[in-house]
């Protein structure tokens, strides 16, 4: 109704002030060419009723037999007038007519012939639905379309197939999105194309044309001319302010009629007050400044100028002049007008070039009414380059229901999203929530499962950076946002003391954890760093970075296999490491499943051989990195990992070495890790492959899990074993779910989801504490160390781990299996396999060669210091 109502109102003053212009135009048509004053031809409507559109007529009265429906760059059938008329669409004026009918509308999409309807029929009933316009977006983009159909090689198929469907698009983005303010960014954007002027009102990425309208050479000069001048026209308008001003004063001052003595008194001191008024202005730079900033800055010039001003004219009237007969008033009201009008006349142009009418944004809801939501509230609706419209907040604190901040409602709780969502037409949904927990966040993603929108997270309170915008701090939620415990924060003193100045060698450097560890160890100023690795390519990556760092004067990349004790040995000669990261080892479930003795050989003689070179060479400190896979194990990984925890044991009871076994759960982000996994399947399109729905991990970060490392490294017991306090699991199906959401796609519908069952070796869950251990506080926050409640009998590990050595030289799984079984009874392997007596492992190990001199545990006495 109120669009109805304008465009009546406008249709009508419009056609009572032209009236005039209407009678000069006909005029004009009929003097140049015979034939009827105005055009009229068919067009199809609102709901397709069809309606006679009207136009002054602009061509040959036999047009329509001469030629076809398009006009094409300098068409013959063109008047003389005519073509003065098309070039500034005055020949749509007598549409205005059309609006007082109810045909069309001021703003709307141009009406189309027919024929051309008829070929997009579906597209135009949802066009249709609104009433047709004198403008629109393509009337603003097709400016000069007769001149692109003239470049065309076939003008009317180039029209049917490129030009016809860009208006459908442009008209279908007006009815989704028409409001009273999109109008008149429309209609002012239409006047300013045409006239030529370089502003922009209606910002849309879809109105760039590639036949830019252009001012012309005269109108280059004329800008030219203005910026060459520029500072002496201010001045002469200031002038002419100020003159106005004063007179403006006296007439308001007495009434609107001047007697011949005021007259006078205005005649008398005006020379005066303009040449001190004018010098103020100077002083305070007024003609300097470029109007399309003004700001408070040049407010404040403005009023100290006048007010300066008026006293010293006060000074000069009544004490230089004594003119005691001037009304103090004067002074006074003419000070207000002044200021009005010299900054009345400069804010056009700020508005002008900075604030959009129209701008197309993101409608975004928030969730969060506290300080962050406000400060991200204010600077959307304050920020005029900001790209997002705030449609409603929403809050769990009832109190604030039906509240507003800075204009934009809190419009309901959390249970109300799905119902909001589609109601405000939501785009993206923008958490600003200061601390929320893990479980809160993860509960919002689920609700927001069912909707494509974006999701985008602010960071905490304390972390806003006050000297940057929060819309710029907007990022996507990511996957550790939603981990069920904060990330630990590393004691950065404690790791330093520990690190800087000394020799480091990691195993496995070129690994996830070993890559990271290799970074924050190189932060943290080390004599030396040796990156241990046998795959060449992960070496050269780690050790390459770490170059491009500033790195590389301390970095000594090592090609070498942990089983290979003669290469270790010889690297640790060389460099002489104190503090020894063992993080080299096979962990991919599945793989070690089927290549179990290779697993034996790399996680278990290699531990041992690395933990007997660091005992031997007197390292410092020696570190393992262990899994939770370790605990209660039913996999040969974990099982490997649990006999790797045990050797390092018991070689920590005989050396002077500090020994110290750190556990995590799953790293998220590691190489192989589910994460990486998904994300792959995602990009692919899916599926989407879960074990089981019931499947919960432990899950940590890569850096969370080096910090963890670090920290234990630094205060570790001798022998102790530590873990991360890290909460509760989570479920690996909701992981996939919430995953697939934040890459912008539905779960279960445009991502299916697949479960293929277990795979050999996966339990359902995982434990950090086996059967026989409890926790303890631990120095260090958030971690705790390990207590064993029963002991280990550490005479007979020596002869069991030989055996089990043995067994995987001869890759014999049965016997491996049933040595891995011997040394972790709680181990419960995949399937039955023949169990094989110790008693029978002595040939095997005679046939091996394995000599216990040159590759047994440490014996005690064997241990000499670098």
């Amino acid at each position: 109704m109120m669009k109805r109502a304008i465009d009546l109102f406008v249709a009508a003053i419009g056609l009572l002030a032209l009236s005039p212009l209407f009678l000069l135009i006909a005029l004009l048509v009929k003097l140049d060419s015979s034939g009827p004053v105005f055009f009229g031809q068919v067009r199809i409507g609102r709901r397709f009723r069809p309606f006679r559109i009207y136009k002054f007529r602009t061509m040959t009265r036999d047009a329509s037999s001469n030629g076809g429906q398009l006009t094409i760059g300098e068409d013959a059938r063109i008047t003389r007038v005519g073509r003065v008329l098309r070039r500034h669409k005055i020949d749509e004026l007598p549409q205005l007519l059309n609006i007082l009918l109810g045909d069309m509308s001021l703003v709307g999409p141009r009406p189309e012939v027919p024929q051309y309807v008829e070929l997009f029929k579906t597209d135009y009933s949802e066009i249709l639905s609104v009433r047709p316009g004198l403008t629109d977006l393509a009337s603003v983009k097709y400016v000069d379309e007769a001149t692109i159909l003239a470049g065309a090689r076939d003008p009317e198929e180039e029209y049917r197939t490129v030009i016809l469907p860009e208006k459908i698009r442009l008209a279908k983005l007006y009815v989704r999105h028409a409001s009273l303010r999109f109008d008149v960014a429309i209609i002012a954007q239409t006047i300013f194309r045409l006239t030529g002027l370089p502003l922009v009102l209606c910002e849309i990425p879809e109105l760039q044309s590639s036949h830019e309208h252009s001012f012309g050479e005269a109108g280059s000069r004329a800008i030219a001319w203005l910026l060459r001048w520029r500072r002496p026209l201010i001045v002469v308008v200031d002038l002419a302010l100020i003159v106005c001003a004063n007179y403006l004063a006296f007439l308001l001052r007495f009434d609107g009629s001047l007697s011949e003595s005021e007259a006078q008194l205005f005649v008398q001191v005006l020379p005066w007050l303009v040449a001190i008024r004018g010098g103020a202005f100077m002083l305070f730079s007024l003609n300097e400044g470029l109007w399309r900033y003004t700001g408070i800055w040049d407010l404040q010039r403005i009023v100290s100028g006048v007010v300066l001003s008026t006293l010293a004219v006060y000074g000069l009237v009544y004490w230089g002049l004594g003119l005691t007969a001037y009304p103090r008033s004067i002074l006074i009201i003419d000070s207000v007008l002044l200021i009005g009008l010299v900054t009345g006349i400069r804010l056009p142009s700020r508005l002008l070039g900075e604030k959009l009418v129209y701008r197309h944004k993101k409608n975004v809801l928030i969730v969060g009414a506290g300080h962050s939501g406000e400060r991200i509230v204010r600077e959307m609706k304050t920020n005029s380059s900001s790209r997002y419209q705030p449609v409603g907040l929403i809050d769990d604190n009832v109190s604030l229901l039906n509240k507003r901040i800075h204009g934009v409602k809190v419009l309901g709780t959390r249970r109300d999203l799905p119902r909001l969502l589609a109601e405000k037409q939501v785009v993206e949904v923008v958490l600003a929530l200061s601390n929320a927990k893990p479980a809160l966040l993860r509960e919002i993603i689920s609700a927001l499962e069912p909707f494509k929108v974006s999701i985008k997270t602010l960071p905490n309170l304390s972390d806003l950076l006050a000297d940057r915008s929060a819309e710029s701090q907007m990022r996507s939620v990511s996957m550790s946002d939603l981990l069920p415990r904060a990330a630990v924060n590393s004691q950065a003193d404690a790791m330093r003391h520990m690190i800087q100045g000394k020799r480091v060698l990691i195993t496995g450097a070129g690994g996830s954890i070993g890559s990271e560890l290799s970074r924050q160890v190189a932060a943290l100023s080390p004599e030396a760093l040796i990156l241990y690795e046998r795959h060449e390519n992960s070496l050269y990556l780690i050790a390459k970075e770490l170059d491009d760092q500033g790195f590389g004067s301390f970095v000594h990349p090592v090609l070498g296999d942990v089983t290979d004790v003669s290469r270790l040995s010889s690297t640790v000669t060389k460099y002489r490491p104190t503090i020894f990261f063992h993080a080299a080892a096979h962990k991919h479930v599945p793989l070690v499943e089927l290549n179990p003795a290779e697993a034996l050989k790399n996680n278990c003689m290699g531990t041992r051989m690395a933990a007997e070179v660091a005992a031997r060479f007197g390292v410092e400190r020696f570190v393992l990195i262990s899994t939770d896979k370790a605990v209660n194990p039913s996999s040969v990984m974990g099982a490997t990992k649990r006999v790797a925890e045990l050797i390092v044991q018991g070689i920590a009871r005989q050396s002077k070495t500090r020994f110290i076994t750190v556990r995590f759960g799953n790293v998220l982000g590691s190489n192989g890790s589910v994460l990486l996994r998904f994300q792959e399947q995602i990009r692919t399109g899916g599926p989407v492959t879960v074990t089981d729905p019931g499947v919960r991990r432990y899950f940590m970060l890569i850096p969370e899990a080096v910090h963890l490392v670090l920290q234990a490294a630094s205060v570790g017991e001798q022998g102790a074993t530590y873990i991360l306090n890290m909460g509760e699991q989570i479920s690996v199906l909701d992981l996939a779910r919430n995953l697939i959401r934040l890459s912008g796609f539905v779960p279960g519908q445009e991502i299916p989801i697949q479960f293929i069952g277990l795979r050999p070796g996966e339990k359902l869950s995982e434990e950090l504490v086996g059967d026989g251990e409890a926790t303890e506080p631990s120095p260090i926050e958030n971690i705790l160390r390990i207590r064993r409640m029963a002991p280990i009998d550490f005479d007979n590990l020596q002869n069991k781990v030989t055996a089990l050595e043995a067994a995987a030289r001869l890759n014999h799984t049965t016997w491996a299996i049933d040595r891995l079984r011997e040394l972790v009874p709680e181990f419960h392997s995949p399937g039955e396999l023949e169990r094989v007596p110790i008693s029978a492992m002595p040939a095997v190990m005679e046939d091996l060669g394995v000599a216990r001199k040159t590759d047994s545990l440490v014996e005690s006495g064997a241990t000499p210091s670098v």
